[in-house]
Parts: structure tokens; C-alpha cells; sequence
């Protein structure tokens, strides 16, 4: 199919960009380039420079190049960000998502890839989650997804939408072939900043929280392959063939890694030892958070290629230790 990926030069769209073409189906990628990377986008790959919210230039895109399907990638995900300026991740979460899923129906469009998190489960009462668990998220980022979730399913009742939403839990890794990785400013995000630590970017990492209710006191949390989330969008593609198809899945692999675990693993596969800086818990942070992934497995035929936390960081490895800098660098 011709596929449009909103925010295909940023982490996880442009794995799945590459991820698209060795399925034999032909990216294209809109992005604005804002946090996205150009030289993220493989060559040959149409680069649409707009924003997900400007209906006209998502319009021509979606007639000029015959797309069928759409995967939306294009949100702010920093969370402590959308508690001090939520109105930031409203307008670009869920409003500039609205206006996408406008221009979709306005071109006939009506195959649709969703980006949605565990943030929309807030903090769970018991482990591990799961499709149906209740979800009350306790921070604007986590709302402005499930906002967008309701307003999908009403869009499958009135206009035949089909969806698939998937609920990451924490993306992680790089392409196997080391072309292309996780480059975020500011990065928040654990893996990489230990890196910088490793490498002597930084001079220390900070963790936050020592006295969780978890075996080591740090908190727990599902990594999952960048381009294992990747190939779980592709393989829903025929369960979208049906109209007014609501799906929701989460993607984890269920087996969960502290901080000091992630600290270590890095640490085994850089070689290099890392100091730590202890800190106070952050407001929000819960002590546990993984994924039953079943129904994506059972429904999807999703493997996991990537199960534990080394091999993760070990692709991530390869593509920092090349890119130390990041991009262009």
C-alpha cells in the first residue's frame, strides 16, 4: 500500500518507515521537522515538510500521492512538559490529530495507525495491564491520547473508520544495521542518557527514586524493540480491511527492567563503568509499569525479536557509539 507516515523523521516513525519498505509497501513521510530528522527518512522516500494539523497541505498529500493507509506518529511525548504547558500538547496531540483525521475523510481515506500509550492507564491498581483495564491518565500527555482514542471509536461508528491504536509501553533499541537511531532534544529518555554518561558526554546520570516497593528500589519498566513496536504496525494492516474496525493493543514485552538493571546492562555492553547520582522520586512516577502483550500476539502473530534489556541497548549501542552527537554529527 501507499502509506503516509505523520512524523516519519522522528524515533519510532522512521524505524517504521524502514520497517515499511522491507514489507514491500511504499512511505511516504509529512513531518515538520520540528523534533523529526531529515536524515532519518531513507532516500527515495517522499518528504513532506507540514504540519499534521494543516488540513490543506495533508489534503494534496493524501490525493497527490494515492495514500491508502495512515500512521500517525506526530505527538510531543515529554510528560513533565505537558503538565506545565498543557494547552503545547492539547493543541498538537489532539487537535492537530482531529484536523488529520478531517482531511483523511475529506480525501476518502479511512485506514488509520495510531501512536497511543500506557500513559492513558495512569496508575494501575494491578500488573500487568491490559486492553481492558480501566484508563485514567494523570497527566495532559496521557489525556490528549485517550482524547483521541474516544474520538477515533466515535469516528468508526459515524464514518466507517478503521483504526488500530497501539499503547507503547517504553520504546527503545535502534536499527539492527545501526543506520538510524533514537536522537531526541531534550532527551529525557534513560538508555541514551546513560550513554552520554558512559561516554563522558554527561558526568553523571541521575535516577530518581531509591526506595520504591521493587526488588532493587528504582522503578520498573517495559522496554520494547523500536522496530519490534514497527513490525506489530505493519501486521495489523489486514484487520483494518474491514470498516468501522476498532482496535487496541498494547506493546511490551512484558518483561520489566529497573533502572539499575538498564544502568548495568549498559554499562556490560559499552564497557565502561557509569556514576550515579541518587535522587528523590518524581511526582507521578509509579513503581511499576509492563505490559501483557497476549492479545497483540494472539490476534497480530507479533513475535518479539528483542525479549530482555541487553540486546536492546546493544542496537542502541551501535548506532550512539557511531552517532555520539547524534544526526549530521
Amino acid at each position: 500500500m501507499n502509506v503516509l507516515v505523520v512524523g516519519g523523521a522522528g524515533y519510532i516513525g522512521s524505524h517504521c518507515v524502514r520497517q515499511l519498505l522491507a514489507a514491500g509497501h511504499r512511505p511516504v513521510v509529512l513531518d515538520n521537522l520540528v523534533y523529526g530528522h531529515r536524515a532519518a527518512v531513507p532516500a527515495g522516500v517522499p518528504l513532506h515538510e507540514a504540519n499534521a494539523g494543516d488540513e490543506a497541505a495533508v489534503g494534496r498529500v493524501l490525493r497527490d500521492e494515492r495514500i491508502e493507509l495512515v500512521m500517525h506518529f506526530a505527538a510531543y511525548c515529554y510528560v513533565g512538559e505537558s503538565v506545565k504547558d498543557p494547552l503545547k500538547y492539547y493543541f498538537n496531540n489532539e487537535f492537530a490529530a482531529l484536523q488529520l483525521l478531517r482531511a483523511m475523510l475529506a480525501a476518502g481515506v479511512k485506514k488509520f495507525v495510531f501512536s497511543s500509550t500506557c500513559a492513558t492507564y495512569g496508575t494501575p491498581a494491578t500488573l500487568p495491564l491490559v486492553e481492558t483495564m480501566p484508563q485514567a491518565p494523570i497527566n495532559p500527555y496521557g489525556q490528549t491520547k485517550l482524547d483521541v482514542e474516544n474520538a477515533l471509536k466515535a469516528l468508526a461508528v459515524a464514518h466507517g473508520l478503521s483504526f488500530a491504536a497501539f499503547r507503547y509501553f517504553n520504546a527503545a533499541g535502534a536499527a539492527e544495521d545501526g543506520a538510524i537511531g533514537e536522537d531526541h532534544t531534550p532527551e529525557t529518555h534513560l538508555i541514551p542518557l546513560a550513554f552520554d554518561a558512559a561516554t563522558g558526554r554527561r558526568p553523571s546520570l541521575e535516577i530518581f527514586g531509591t526506595d520504591y516497593p521493587t526488588p532493587d528500589g528504582t522503578c520498573l519498566r517495559d522496554y520494547v524493540h523500536v522496530d519490534d513496536l514497527s513490525r506489530a504496525h505493519i501486521a495489523v494492516f489486514p484487520r483494518l480491511a474491514a470498516p468501522g474496525a476498532a482496535l487496541f493493543y498494547n506493546l511490551g514485552t512484558g518483561r520489566p527492567a529497573s533502572n539499575r538493571e538498564v544502568v548495568r546492562a549498559v554499562e556490560k555492553v559499552t564497557g565502561r563503568k557509569i556514576k550515579l547520582v541518587e535522587g528523590p522520586r518524581r511526582p507521578g512516577d509509579p513503581p511499576a509499569l509492563y505490559a501483557d502483550s497476549s492479545k497483540a500476539q494472539r490476534e497480530l502473530g507479533w513475535q518479539i525479536k528483542f525479549p530482555d534489556i541487553e540486546s536492546i541497548v546493544a542496537t542502541a549501542w551501535k548506532w550512539h557509539s557511531a552517532h555520539p552527537g547524534g544526526y549530521g554529527k
